[in-house]
């Protein structure tokens, strides 16, 4: 899956955007079109996420603020 990152406290990271390799608790690990590997926090950054069909998906980075194996238990409580 391909992210952007689209908003950040941090204004260095603003644009960044890569193909998803890696994720925990509060970070992403993207490797960007250059094939650096690039850890992103979760905290405080909005993201673009771009699914395999185009659609485009915008959400915040502190709604994802947990391991993604926790996130799917929650929503399966439901």
């Amino acid at each position: 899956m391909i992210m952007e990152v689209e908003e950040s406290s941090n204004r260095d990271m603003e644009g960044l955007r890569g193909r998803i390799v890696d994720e925990t608790r509060n970070t992403f690990v993207i490797e960007t079109e250059q094939g650096e590997e690039k850890r992103i926090p979760k905290s405080g950054n909005m993201f673009i996420f771009v699914l395999e069909d185009g659609t485009r998906a915008r959400i915040r980075g502190d709604k994802l603020l947990a391991r993604p194996e926790d996130r799917i238990k929650r929503g399966m409580q439901r």
